[in-house]
Order: C-alpha cells, then sequence, then structure tokens
C-alpha cells in the first residue's frame, strides 16, 4: 500500500492517445485508485475527440494536496502514451528522470496520408523505440495491442498499459485490480485481470529488442492483396467508416452493420479501421505470392 508520509509533493501523470483508446477510463482508475488511499486528485482532460482519430490528454496530479489540476511543462513524473505519435507529441512533457511508457501502436490520421494509393509516403513520426529509450531515464515501448490480441481481446490493450503502470507507482497490484473491475465490463473482469498480469510481467521481463514502429512500404515493393474483415457483433453502425472511406468502398446494410460492397475499390489504406471506434473492422495484407483472389473481401 502506498505511504503517504512518503509524499510531499504532487506526482504527475499524463496520459495521452487517441480519441476512442481508452484514455479517460485509464485516467479515471488512476484518479479513483489514488482517492481510495487518501491522496486529493486533480483531474484536467480534453476528451472532446470522443470518435477516432483525434488527441485525447488527461493530467492526474495526488498526492497531500493539489491546488492545480494541470501539468506543466517538463514536469510530468510519468507519461503514459496509448499511441505512438502522440508519444511523441508530449515527450516534452516529461521531467527529466520521469518514466516514460508507450504503445507502439500506430494510427496515422485520414490527413497524414499524401495519396490513397497503396505504399504512399505517410506524414508520420518516424521516431523508433529505441530512440527514445536513449533519451530517458526510465522508458517502456511495448506493443500493446499485438499483446491484447494474444489474449482474444483487443481493447484490453490499456489495460496492458495499467500493468505498467503500476509497476512505476506504489499501490498493490490487488488495489489495482479492483478499481479496475469497476470499470470494465463484467463479462471481461478475467480478461482484464490477465491483461493487467501481462503488463505487469512484461516490465519485470524487460523484454528486448524493443518493438518496431512500422514504416509504409515502399510503393515499388507493393504486390499484395487486401481482406478486410468486419465484426458485425461489435460494430454499432455508427456510420463513420461508411463516410469516411475515400472510395465509398463500405455502406450500411438492413440491420444498421457496415458491409463491404465494393471490394474491387479498396486501396487498403486503414482509415476505415483506425477511425473505427469499436474495432470492429480489420484489415489483412497478405503477399500476392501467398493468397488467391482478387482483392478485398468481408
Amino acid at each position: 500500500m502506498n505511504d503517504k508520509s512518503k509524499i510531499e509533493k504532487p506526482v504527475n501523470v499524463l496520459i495521452v492517445g487517441v480519441g476512442g483508446q481508452g484514455v479517460i477510463m485509464v485516467s479515471k482508475v488512476l484518479a479513483l485508485l489514488c482517492q481510495t488511499h487518501g491522496f486529493e486528485v486533480k483531474q484536467s482532460e480534453v476528451h472532446g475527440m470522443a470518435k477516432r482519430g483525434g488527441g485525447v490528454f488527461s493530467h492526474i496530479r495526488f498526492g497531500p494536496k493539489v491546488w492545480s489540476p494541470t501539468i506543466p511543462k517538463g514536469k510530468a513524473d510519468i507519461l503514459l502514451a496509448l499511441e505512438w505519435a502522440e508519444a511523441m507529441r508530449w515527450l516534452d512533457h516529461l521531467k527529466p528522470g520521469g518514466t516514460f511508457i508507450a504503445d507502439t501502436q500506430r494510427i496515422v490520421p485520414p490527413f497524414a496520408c499524401r495519396n490513397r494509393k497503396r505504399g504512399a509516403e505517410r506524414n508520420y513520426s518516424r521516431e523508433t523505440p529505441a530512440e527514445i529509450i536513449d533519451k530517458v531515464k526510465n522508458g517502456y515501448a511495448l506493443d500493446a495491442e499485438g499483446m491484447a490480441m494474444t489474449l482474444g481481446n483487443r481493447r484490453v490493450a490499456n489495460t496492458i498499459l495499467l500493468g505498467v503502470l503500476s509497476t512505476a507507482l506504489d499501490f498493490s497490484p490487488e488495489s489495482w485490480q479492483a478499481v479496475i473491475e469497476k470499470f470494465v465490463p463484467p463479462h471481461t473482469i478475467e480478461t482484464n485481470a490477465q491483461a493487467f498480469q501481462e503488463g505487469r510481467s512484461w516490465t519485470a521481463n524487460a523484454v528486448k529488442p524493443l518493438p518496431v514502429v512500422s514504416e509504409a512500404p515502399s510503393a515499388e515493393s507493393i504486390d499484395i492483396t487486401t481482406e478486410l474483415t468486419i465484426n458485425t457483433v461489435w460494430c454499432k453502425g455508427c456510420d463513420i467508416c461508411v463516410k469516411m472511406c475515400p472510395e465509398r468502398c463500405l455502406a450500411l446494410n438492413e440491420d444498421q452493420e457496415a458491409v463491404l460492397i465494393h471490394p474491387d475499390k479498396c486501396t487498403g489504406c486503414r482509415i476505415c479501421e483506425w477511425l473505427c471506434p469499436d474495432y470492429a473492422i480489420k484489415l489483412h495484407k497478405r503477399p500476392n505470392s501467398q493468397t488467391e483472389g482478387t482483392g478485398a473481401g468481408v
């Protein structure tokens, strides 16, 4: 259990990511955890970009007494990023000697795509995890989404990151899990518990080498087939993918579920996948030499 007498001034935790990833959920877990241990907590956030694609951030400050809810630049004790480019955007808020935790997941916004052809150059952060970890005293970069998929649920990536965060703060694992259970659907409590332990175990084992933030392949090297899959159970018919698809490949059926109506026009730009707030869309890319067929399909 955290000893309040050891904390004389506020602890600053900055949580950043992209709308729809769970930044607010993560910040609320931490805020409630601190409150249950008797700390005063101040929280400030920007969460207007609830649909995926916009930056979201949350300031959490806790201690015996906290006057201001915002963290000045260069004063964050911990920077927790759910998306790689957002980690780079907020890196200057981390104080010297602070703890850096980031998922290497890339969510490239539509306006970063210079054209819609396969292999097009993207205006996206090109810093590698190794380069950043070399610059910070305490740094962790991991493929949390990939780890979550091995557990059968991409949505628990933020719980894996909470597991990593828990190793940087002096609260018991049992306290963390008790609070997490209050914020996740009842049927996912066991999976989230596994995800939390996965994050803690990953940190203890200090996985090397660091995961790579993959670059877009060059246009000359592209010879692939794309396959678009839609999980209709998760699809809520929000219509975002339909409206944002540059080639108008998608539509809502009579059950208000997204379906691919023009697979031959799909360029594999991934905009629908990145903007889906429910993780219902997944684009698979395979070399043509290993696949049969003519293009994307549901």
